[in-house]
């Protein structure tokens, strides 16, 4: 690895949105108590919002990393050397490669909340995924670290 790459992370968040529909969740479990009295219905509203905000936590903690000579995502560690080029993916683009242009033998860290991505071909001859796909918000940034951490 060359000692100028500067090394990339990214965590995909779940939307804010998510966290107004974990606080609607627990609304909704507090209504659904109402009737068997106020501490039902508050331990309703608490554990409802608890339980559908580690939800939309847990779904939105996963990293896209590019530490030393491999790339993570998730929990796929892949050695730089065995990827080839990075296409990035615009929303259109993207949007196409996770439905028509589709290969089910692929790896896909896929978040459909973000619109954007990057495609990258796989080299290995031993493997038989063709290409991973990343969903990402900076695909460009994420394409160059890549190309400035391969090995030469």
């Amino acid at each position: 690895m060359q000692l100028s790459a500067a090394p990339y992370e990214e965590r995909l968040t779940a939307p804010r949105t998510w966290w107004l529909i974990s606080f609607l969740v627990g609304v909704s479990m507090a209504l659904v108590l109402l009737p068997f009295g106020t501490l039902p219905m508050l331990g309703g509203l608490a554990g409802g919002t608890a339980v559908a905000a580690v939800a939309a936590s847990s779904y939105g903690s996963v990293r896209i990393r590019v530490v030393g000579d491999a790339l993570i995502a998730g929990e796929a560690r892949i050695p730089l050397a065995a990827l080839g080029e990075a296409e990035v993916l615009d929303a259109e683009e993207a949007r196409a490669w996770r439905t028509h242009k589709a290969d089910p033998r692929a790896f896909l860290l896929l978040r459909a909340y973000i619109p954007t991505a990057l495609r990258v071909q796989v080299t290995d001859p031993q493997d038989p995924t063709p290409y991973l796909y990343l969903s990402t918000r900076e695909p460009e940034r994420l394409a160059q670290a890549l190309r400035a951490a391969k090995p030469q």
